[in-house]
């Protein structure tokens, strides 16, 4: 009793719950038809979620008004620019790549410089700074039809015994990000800096050299997924991130990680991107009107968030 009673008190814990029950109610409903298939499926679109909500939990986990709105512009560039510095050929793809991560890392930084340089919010920065570059993409990426190179089309949607190969280097990203964020002196200063700020100053933490190498992880997370997202979906999009916004900040507080900065959860960012896009198939499998599906999405992620911090604070 005791341990279940240990185990309910994790906040991740919630978020693998809540997959767990929209998947039982999906194959329920289809009499069990494709449940493994709907587990692989939603571990291949989870990834990209998981990718976006590191970088967001990062930041989110600096302390309140961190956020950083400039992912789904970020996620649409890097896009455009692996797919034309790999322009179809499988020798360039570790080149698009870097190009990709770059074009990330720069955007992420300079968010910063903008917080930094302007002393203005981070939501105010980092939300100006994404009309920048969808401009750029525009004049850029629209009307793009380079393909992804054969190697990469294939390495985005290859399985190991039926679960996704990027899920499972993901998931070891996200082991090394969790013991980055409580075994190394970054991730213990980012806590730092989320619980007092001024605390973390005196302390003797960089808070503006953490502040910006965060920001900066953040972008080159949002290039990645670019990347990646091109070449699972075969081709760069301006609107390909589109989703990442709203879902991003989702996984991590659904995931456990406070929106009062200095406490992060990376195991409940896999939960969380499990159960919404389980929660979208299982919508779309009960054959849910557009509207009314994101009607009800919203709801159950306003529950589930209600819930997730009702049961923080009673511990």
């Amino acid at each position: 009793m005791r341990q279940i009673k240990a185990l309910a008190a994790l906040p991740w814990i919630w978020s693998f719950i809540g997959a767990l029950v929209v998947w039982l109610a999906t194959i329920i409903f289809t009499g069990g038809y494709g449940a493994g298939g709907m587990i692989t499926a939603a571990l291949s679109l989870a990834v990209f979620m998981v990718i976006a909500g590191v970088g967001q939990m990062f930041v989110i986990t600096l302390g309140p008004g961190n956020v950083d709105l400039s992912l789904p512009a970020n996620i649409g560039l890097a896009s455009a620019v692996a797919m034309k510095v790999m322009d179809g050929q499988d020798s360039m793809i570790a080149v698009g790549l870097l190009a990709a991560l770059a074009s990330g890392a720069v955007i992420g930084a300079v968010n910063y410089l903008l917080i930094w340089a302007l002393r203005i919010p981070p939501i105010i920065a980092t939300l100006s700074a994404s009309f920048i570059i969808q401009s750029i993409d525009i004049s850029y990426g629209r009307g793009l039809q380079i393909k992804p190179p054969p190697g990469f089309a294939a390495f985005t949607n290859v399985q190991v015994l039926g679960i996704p190969l990027l899920a499972i280097l993901i998931a070891l990203f996200t082991v090394g990000a969790a013991v980055a964020l409580r075994r190394m002196i970054y991730g213990r200063s980012v806590l730092a800096i989320g619980q007092n700020m001024r605390a973390a100053w005196l302390a003797g933490v960089h808070v503006g050299w953490v502040r910006f190498l965060t920001y900066t992880l953040s972008g080159t997370l949002a290039g990645l997924n670019g990347a990646l997202l091109a070449g699972y979906f075969r081709g760069a999009n301006v609107d390909i991130g589109n989703e990442y916004l709203l879902a991003s900040i989702a996984v991590v507080v659904i995931g456990g990680t406070s929106v009062a900065g200095g406490k992060a959860n990376v195991p409940g960012v896999w939960g969380a991107a499990l159960f919404l896009v389980l929660l979208l198939t299982m919508l779309n499998t009960f054959g849910v009107s557009a509207g009314v599906r994101l009607l009800l999405t919203g709801l159950i992620i306003v529950g589930v968030i209600t819930a997730a911090g009702g049961q923080k604070s009673q511990t």
